[in-house]
């Protein structure tokens, strides 16, 4: 049997960490056992679709770089389908037409919660052996109902929350098809689970009472169920779901915060799932290791700062030349430019140990790429005492004499400072001042590298200058 699984996401909103999970996991399963991935866009609900949620949507898999086998395939662009199988079922007398208005539908219920029972429609119009039905009510346009089974009950055994049962008295008769002719979620999933052979459903432990119903139709349609794993809810830092409402962050902002694909996905695939004690490892452990056996029955909280952490992780392993092509357009958009100034990969090769976003670092960048500072008298009489002045020379001389390198400028600091009798705090921080016009930067020797000589030796003249 090939395995074939799905990533079926409604199209209605932005994508978030608790969405990006339930790509992840039937990506991954499908990965490991070879078989197909499928992307299927359930856009029924036109009121609430968009063409930009579809985008996003994409968008975030392809950043994770979960693309998938086959698809979008979407839901709207299959009605006809869906319209052949709901004629099956009512020319097998498995459906039928409703006639009970929106108003009498309403007052049922109504009635059932002051009785303080279930509301669920009473099965007026559901035809049987003997029954006699209404008279068709003028001016009402029917939906579409599917004949539950009356007895017994639904049983399955999912793969993450062990056996499930749950009585047919408990279920009512799913409308299938609405008075417009438009199908309805639960049967759409079904045809759809059917026609693309899903092997494995694994989603949100919210489509658990989904579950029976789509199981009693795939056994009306002559079909066998997939295997159902149902992922427990993934809570925000407060312990409530997470949702846009209750400000979870989209994929897009999270890659406008400056993070890496990869530390999102080694985040995500810990959002309910382990391997012994393994919490940094690659997309190929995560797709080696992956088995539904794996996977945890109690929700999972977002921790932000094991996700900061975790990017933290993979800048500092990250290819240099692929992270300094990802920090420039960060740095662009700061109005850092690049081509005038310093090698931007050495810029960021320095930065990258300290940073936790792609921001950071290219917020560190503007050290080396803004202009030469412009002492006033009152800033140098404040920050270069004149006691340091004769230090800063030599210094200055120095680096004019020896090799252009990290370990040269180091060096010749240690000299000064031992021929002045001086500790480093006080040559360094006037001497990043002269420099940066701030007291705050990387290592000063590793920041004269990047900078070069010539633009060390002018800035120190320039300082010097101004404070004589």
């Amino acid at each position: 049997m090939t395995i074939r699984t799905r990533f079926a996401p409604s199209p209605t909103g932005f994508i978030h960490l608790g969405n990006l999970r339930s790509a992840l996991y039937p990506w991954a399963f499908a990965q490991h056992h070879q078989g197909q991935f499928i992307l299927r866009i359930e856009d029924t609900d036109q009121a609430r679709s968009s063409l930009e949620s579809v985008e996003v949507i994409l968008e975030g898999l392809h950043w994770l770089g979960l693309d998938p086998d086959e698809g979008p395939i979407y839901q709207m662009q299959r009605l006809d389908r869906y319209q052949a199988v709901i004629q099956e079922l009512l020319n097998a007398g498995l459906a039928y037409r409703c006639y009970m208005s929106e108003l009498e539908l309403n007052s049922l219920r109504d009635e059932q919660v002051a009785n303080k029972e279930k509301p669920r429609y009473n099965g007026l119009w559901r035809p049987e052996p003997g029954k006699i039905l209404p008279e068709h009510p003028v001016g009402v346009s029917p939906v579409i109902r599917f004949k539950n089974p009356l007895g017994g009950s639904v049983a399955w055994q999912d793969a993450v929350k062990g056996l499930i049962e749950i009585s047919n008295e408990e279920l009512d008769d799913l409308v299938i098809a609405r008075s417009d002719g438009t199908p309805t979620y639960n049967f759409c999933v079904v045809v759809d689970d059917l026609d693309m052979q899903i092997t494995h459903v694994i989603r949100g432990d919210d489509h658990v009472n989904n579950t029976p119903r789509q199981i009693n139709i795939m056994r009306a349609l002559g079909g066998t169920p997939p295997v159902y794993a149902h992922l427990p809810t993934v809570l925000n830092e407060l312990g409530e779901k997470m949702s846009k409402r209750n400000g979870a962050m989209s994929v897009r902002d999270y890659q406008k915060a400056g993070y890496l694909p990869e530390a999102i996905l080694n985040y995500l695939a810990r959002l309910g799932w382990a391997h012994g004690d393994a919490e940094v490892f690659t997309k190929e452990q995560f797709v080696a290791w992956f088995e539904l056996a794996h996977l945890g029955r109690s929700p999972a909280q977002h921790n932000p700062e094991k996700l900061l952490w975790l990017n933290h992780h993979y800048i500092q392993q990250a290819d240099l030349t692929r992270l300094a092509e990802l920090v420039r357009s960060f740095a662009e958009e700061r109005g850092i430019d690049v081509h005038r100034g310093p090698n931007f990969e050495q810029v960021v090769g320095l930065l990258k140990d300290r940073a936790s976003t792609l921001i950071e670092i290219a917020d560190g960048a503007k050290l080396f790429y803004a202009p030469a500072p412009q002492h006033s008298a009152a800033q140098i009489a404040a920050h270069i005492p004149p006691t340091i002045k004769p230090a800063l020379s030599d210094l200055r001389h120095a680096i004019e004499g020896c090799e252009a390198s990290k370990e040269a400028y180091a060096a010749a600091i240690k000299a000064i400072l031992a021929q002045h009798q001086i500790k480093m705090p006080v040559l360094a921080m006037p001497l990043r001042y002269a420099l940066f016009a701030t007291t705050q930067t990387p290592a000063i020797d590793a920041v004269m590298a990047i900078m070069g000589r010539k633009a060390c030796i002018e800035r120190l003249d320039r300082a010097l200058g101004e404070s004589s």
